[in-house]
Parts: C-alpha cells; sequence; structure tokens
C-alpha cells in the first residue's frame, strides 16, 4: 500500500533522524490498535535522494511481520528508483535487532544488489527513537556478508521476477493510454502513458491528443 505524503514529505533524506522524522509522523498517523502491530515500509529515493514514495509492504502482529524480498523492491523497478531506506517498528519500543531482523536485512541487501538497487539503511523505530543499521555500521558489516550471496540459478529467477514487473509496468502504461484518452493524473504519469504509446508505434498527434503533452515533451521521451 502506498502512503500518501505531503509535498513537505517529499523531503532530500540528508541522515537517518530526517528518515525517522518523516516515519514518526507516519506511525503515528495509524490508530492505537494499529500502532502495536509490526510494520515494514520502503522509502523510494531519486537520484538527490529526495522521497518519491513510501510503500507499506506488510503489517503483522506485535512481534512480526511478513517480508518477502521482491515486493520490498517491487515499486523500486516501477518507478527506476535505484536507492531504498527500509524501515519497521518495534512495537515494544525495545529498538535492538532481533537476528531475524538482522538476516532479513543481509538477505535484503544481497537481493538489491542483484538488482542494482542500493540499500542504504534500514531503520528500527518506535514513536520516540530509532536505530540505524548505517549509522551503527551494522549495513556495512552485512555488506561482507556471504551468506545470502545467490547461487547462479537464483540469480536467474530475480532478474527473470524483475523482467516480469517492468513488462508489467509497461503493459499497465499502455492500457491507460487506450483506455483513458486524455488523463488529468499527474505529468509523470502522461509520461509513462506516452512512453507505452510510443513504443507501441502510436504518432506524436495521436499521443498529443491522448496525454495533453506537448510535441517536444514527446520527442523527449526516450524508448528502448
Amino acid at each position: 500500500m502506498t502512503i500518501k505524503l505531503t509535498s513537505k514529505q517529499r523531503i532530500i533524506i540528508r541522515s537517518s533522524d530526517d528518515v525517522f522524522k518523516i516515519m514518526k509522523e507516519i506511525l503515528l498517523r495509524e490508530d492505537k490498535i494499529d500502532r502495536e502491530k509490526e510494520h515494514f515500509w520502503v522509502i523510494g529515493l531519486a537520484n538527490n535522494l529526495r522521497i518519491r514514495y513510501v510503500e507499506l509492504i506488510s503489517m503483522g502482529g506485535v512481534s512480526n511481520t511478513i517480508v518477502e524480498p521482491m515486493n520490498v523492491f517491487r515499486w523500486s523497478v516501477m518507478k527506476g528508483c535505484v536507492q531504498v531506506i527500509m524501515v519497521h517498528n518495534h512495537p515494544s519500543g525495545n529498538l535492538k535487532p532481533s537476528d531475524i531482523d538482522i538476516d532479513l536485512t543481509d538477505h535484503l541487501f544481497q537481493v538489491g544488489r542483484i538488482l542494482n538497487i542500493n540499500v542504504l539503511d534500514h531503520l528500527i523505530i518506535s514513536t520516540k527513537s530509532y536505530m540505524s543499521f548505517a549509522d551503527t555500521k551494522l549495513l556495512e558489516k552485512l555488506a561482507e556478508s556471504p551468506k545470502y550471496v545467490p547461487p547462479f540459478e537464483q540469480i536467474e529467477r530475480i532478474c527473470a521476477e524483475e523482467k516480469k514487473i517492468r513488462e508489467e509496468a509497461e503493459r499497465v502504461a499502455e492500457e491507460k493510454g487506450i483506455k483513458k484518452g486524455k488523463l488529468e493524473g499527474k505529468k509523470e504519469e502522461k509520461i509513462e502513458i506516452a512512453k507505452g504509446m510510443k513504443k507501441k508505434g502510436y504518432s506524436i498527434e495521436d499521443i498529443i491528443e491522448l496525454t495533453g503533452l506537448t510535441k517536444g515533451e514527446i520527442e523527449r521521451i526516450k524508448v528502448k
């Protein structure tokens, strides 16, 4: 589930304090019952480290939540983000990472490497404070861990899944362009639709008619 962000929350991340400030606000939005459950979020960052999205990957019980690696990186692949920060909360308030937390971070870090997505940090938060894997050098230590360096067959499966996600994103963009005509959405969405139409061979005039983009904007869109 994509978390709705205000324009003020789409900040450039310069430190773990910046991450905690935003994620504390998001956690405190939850009602008290849900706040007592463990959440796992992923923050996708632009090249300049500005927040592009925050995605709630899962929400579980009071002590754990289930996290699938490809769900963690799905939005990053679809949106072209090559840098992410992972965040989860400990409702107990104890910020010490469990063995499961460390193992999960290790696993996701290695999957990110295969997908060329850099995991910059993993924060464990409460409503009052946080622990950062990067600040404590734990992430640096895990980067050297051989435990989840996958065999060739697993790399192939992960890359195949990435390809499927990219194809799904292109298909959605193409269908939106064909079915919805002129969109009133954000320019970024219009550009994705135009990209899909351009790839399909639609004329510039048709793309202008359906998206409302200018000829110059469409000509600048690169397709493979």
